[in-house]
C-alpha cells in the first residue's frame, strides 16, 4: 500500500507541481482573492500591503543566501569533504545510505536549522558518491526529511523567544524556559519517534531497482574537483602572491574563529542564523587556505542563491498581506472557534501549518498567532508551554512540502521541488499523525 500511495504521490507532484518561483506567483494571487474574500480589505488596500510588505525579508534573504553560500563553500573545502567522505564510506548500501542521511539530518537540524539545510544536502551528495543503486531524489528528500524537528530543536524561533526576557507576550505569560518546552517530556517524545520512525520510512520509500533514479557520478566529481583545485601556475606578481597567500587566510580565518571562542565563551552554545554563517564562513576561508582558492569556490556556490534571491521577496509580499489585512488572524481564529481544551493543540497545530504556507517564517508567524493562541489556551485551561510547541510543530511540519525552505537544499542537489515532493507529501502525513498523537495524549 505504502509504495502504491508513494507511486501516486510522486506522479502527482511530478505532474501538477510547478517550479517554485511560479508556485509563489500563484501564492500571491491566491492570498490576494482570499483577503478581499475573507477580510474587509479592499482591492487598493491588498495591492499596498503586499507593495509595502515586499521588502520586509531582506535581510533574512541575505542570511539565507548566505547559508547556501558559506555552507557550500564550508563543505567543499578538503578538509570537510575528507569529513563527510569518511561518514560516507559507513553506508555500504542504498538503505544504509539512506537510513544515515536522514539522522544525520535530523540531528543536524535539531541543533541548527540552517545547518541542518546545507549539511543535510551535502552528506547526501557525498553519499550519491560513494553508494551505488541508490534513487539520488529520495536521498535528498531524506535529507530535507530532517528539517521536520527543527523548531522542536535548540534553535527553535518560538520556544527561545519566549524564554527571553521582554519578549512581546511576556507582560501576559512571563517568561517560560525551555525546559517546558524544548526540553518537556512530551516534546522530546515527539523529537524521539520521528528519529526513529523517519529514517525507516524513509527507506522503506526505496523505489524498485529498476526504477531507480541514480545521478551520473562523474558530474559530482566533477563539480568538487574543481571547487577544490590548487594553483599550479608560477606566482609572478605581487597580487598574485597576495592572492595566493596562506598566511592572509590563515590569518583571517584565525580572527574569526577567536570571536566565535569569543561568543561562545560569554553566550554559551546558543546559535543563530548569524553565528552559523560567521563559523561556516571563516572556517571555509580557513580551510581553503587561500584567498584565490575561497573566492574560486563562492563564485561556484554563488550559482545556486537565484532562487532564494528572486522568491524571497514575494514570501515577504504575501506575509504583508496576510498580517496587515487580518487573514492570518482570522484562520487562527476559526481553529480556535471549534476547539476544545482537549482538541485545543491539534487544531493549533493544523492551523499553524496552513498560516505557514503564507508565513513561512518561524517568528514571524508567533507574532501573528501568538495574541489569539495565547487568550485561547487561558480560557480553555490549556498549557501555554504546549500552546506555544503547537504551533512551533504546525509551523515545521508543513515545510515538508513548501517549497520555500527546500530552495538551499535543491540548489546543492541541483534537482527541481517536483524531484523531491512525491517522498516529501508521504512523510507529511506520517509525521502528521505522530505529532498529533503526541499533542494530545502525551
Amino acid at each position: 500500500m505504502l509504495k502504491g500511495a508513494i507511486k501516486a504521490s510522486n506522479r502527482m507532484m511530478q505532474r501538477y507541481l510547478p517550479d517554485p518561483f511560479v508556485f509563489v506567483i500563484i501564492l500571491t494571487f491566491v492570498v490576494l482573492l482570499l483577503g478581499l474574500i475573507i477580510t474587509n480589505s479592499s482591492p487598493v488596500q491588498m495591492v499596498q500591503y503586499w507593495g509595502e510588505g515586499f521588502w520586509n525579508l531582506l535581510s533574512f534573504s541575505m542570511q539565507m543566501v548566505l547559508v547556501l553560500v558559506t555552507g557550500y563553500v564550508l563543505a567543499s573545502s578538503n578538509l570537510f569533504k575528507k569529513g563527510l567522505s569518511g561518514l560516507a564510506s559507513k553506508a555500504n548500501n542504498p538503505g544504509q545510505a539512506i537510513l544515515l542521511v536522514t539522522f544525520v539530518s535530523l540531528l543536524a537540524s535539531w541543533i541548527n536549522w540552517g545547518f541542518g539545510l546545507v549539511i543535510g544536502a551535502l552528506f547526501a551528495k557525498e553519499l550519491a558518491k560513494k553508494v551505488n543503486n541508490v534513487d539520488y531524489r529520495l536521498l535528498i528528500a531524506s535529507a530535507y526529511s530532517g528539517f521536520l524537528v527543527w523548531h522542536a530543536g535548540l534553535a527553535g524561533s518560538i520556544p527561545l523567544t519566549i524564554a527571553t526576557e521582554g519578549h512581546f507576550t511576556s507582560d501576559i505569560i512571563g517568561v517560560i524556559p525551555t525546559s517546558e518546552t524544548i526540553f518537556a517530556g512530551f516534546n522530546l517524545a515527539i523529537v524521539a519517534s520521528l528519529f526513529i520512525i523517519l529514517p525507516l520510512l524513509n527507506k522503506r520509500m526505496a523505489p524498485p531497482q529498476d526504477q531507480v533514479v541514480e545521478i551520473d557520478k562523474s558530474l559530482l566529481e566533477q563539480d568538487t574537483d574543481m571547487q577544490a583545485s590548487t594553483v599550479e601556475y608560477e606566482e609572478t606578481t605581487p597580487a598574485d602572491k597576495l592572492e595566493n597567500s596562506k598566511v592572509l587566510a590563515w590569518g583571517t580565518g584565525l580572527l574569526g574563529i577567536a570571536f566565535l571562542l569569543y561568543y561562545f565563551v560569554n553566550n554559551g552554545f546558543q546559535l543563530n542564523l548569524n553565528i552559523v554563517n560567521f563559523g561556516f564562513l571563516f572556517l571555509g576561508i580557513l580551510f581553503h587556505g587561500t584567498p584565490r582558492l575561497f573566492i574560486d569556490t563562492v563564485k561556484q556556490a554563488v550559482k545556486g542563491a537565484s532562487g532564494i534571491i528572486i522568491q524571497f521577496p514575494f514570501y515577504a509580499g504575501i506575509m504583508g498581506m496576510m498580517v496587515a489585512s487580518g487573514l492570518a488572524k482570522e484562520m487562527s481564529q476559526w481553529f480556535v472557534s471549534i476547539s476544545t481544551e482537549f482538541t485545543f493543540p491539534f487544531f493549533a497545530f493544523i492551523s499553524a501549518g496552513i498560516v505557514n504556507f503564507f508565513v513561512p517564517s518561524g517568528g514571524g508567524q508567533w507574532a501573528v498567532q501568538a495574541p489569539i493562541m495565547i487568550e485561547a489556551a487561558n480560557q480553555l485551561n490549556v498549557s501555554i508551554p504546549k500552546t506555544s510547541m503547537a504551533v512551533a510543530w504546525g509551523d515545521a511540519w508543513t515545510n515538508m512540502i513548501q517549497p520555500f525552505w527546500a530552495l538551499p537544499a535543491l540548489a546543492i542537489a541541483g534537482l527541481k521541488a517536483k524531484d523531491i515532493m512525491g517522498y516529501c507529501l508521504i512523510v507529511l502525513f506520517i509525521s502528521g499523525v505522530i505529532i498529533s498523537l503526541g499533542l494530545l495524549l502525551l
